[in-house]
């Protein structure tokens, strides 16, 4: 993919309870309208995920999280074969039959390899691009992980540390998230994504996945469902900030962030 230029990509919740409810598509009808709306706004990538990571949620099997990706799998390959797929997973088992069987693109490890100790040889074997993102503990273990003498500097070492194992497994396109909202407060969240800009001096392009998460909502005392405005207020800033994909619900919005950007050079 030629980045001079942000890539957009669409989240497409294939659940019943991911955080914001306006992503969640659990039935076929749902899934095809969030395709073609996708399709409609532009997205450069579309990112599939059968098990909601927030908080709280309710736990499912590698089976279960396969045939919800799979139900949505096959209607994107029907409605819209040429565009590039992320799969949101962090089981192997998982990942590997999404590309067997699917011809997935990437994928997109909240982990980052800490979940499913075969994920980076399977990533390896399958030869497709893999999304790196810093997370501390498990989604229901990781808001109590957020002591860092130095958050940047501390994600930017594990990263490093994960990419150069990945380099030496023989993966070669990897893609960098510092995290959004995984094991990092509010303050956090925000000094990330002022400082987004010494992840890209890893060479590597920077993944930003802030759209309506809580360090918008919460700071501004309002719902996921009334966070548009300041995602994209923050997508401005991580695109100023050297951020290479940006992660959304909201794509019109996205690409019209973009659009507007590159045009101050």
């Amino acid at each position: 993919m030629d980045f001079r230029i942000p890539k957009v990509m669409g989240i497409i919740n294939v659940t019943p309870d991911s955080f914001y409810s306006g992503s969640r598509t659990p039935g076929d009808s749902e899934i095809l309208g969030r395709v073609l709306q996708l399709k409609e706004e532009g997205a450069d990538i579309l990112d599939l995920g059968g098990y909601s990571s927030r908080p709280g949620a309710e736990d499912v099997s590698a089976e279960e999280e396969y045939s919800r990706l799979a139900r949505g799998l096959e209607i994107v390959r029907r409605e819209w074969d040429d565009v590039p797929v992320s799969i949101d997973t962090f089981r192997a088992c998982v990942a590997r039959r999404c590309v067997e069987e699917w011809g997935v693109d990437i994928i997109n490890d909240i982990s980052g390899g800490t979940l499913d100790p075969a994920m980076w040889e399977t990533v390896a074997d399958l030869r497709v691009a893999y999304v790196l993102m810093h997370m501390r503990g498990t989604p229901a273990t990781m808001q109590e992980l957020t002591d860092y003498a130095d958050v940047t500097a501390e994600v930017i070492t594990d990263l490093s540390r994960k990419v150069y194992e990945l380099r030496g497994l023989g993966v070669n396109d990897i893609i960098i998230d510092p995290g959004f909202g995984f094991a990092k407060t509010a303050s956090q969240n925000f000094r990330l994504l002022n400082e987004l800009g010494e992840f890209c001096r890893m060479g590597m392009p920077v993944l930003a996945g802030i759209s309506r998460k809580s360090m918008i909502w919460r700071t501004l005392g309002i719902t996921p469902e009334e966070s548009y405005e300041g995602t994209v207020a923050l997508d401005a800033i991580a695109v100023d900030r050297g951020a290479d994909i940006l992660r959304v619900h909201d794509v019109r919005a996205a690409r019209q962030t973009v659009e507007l950007l590159s045009r101050l050079g």
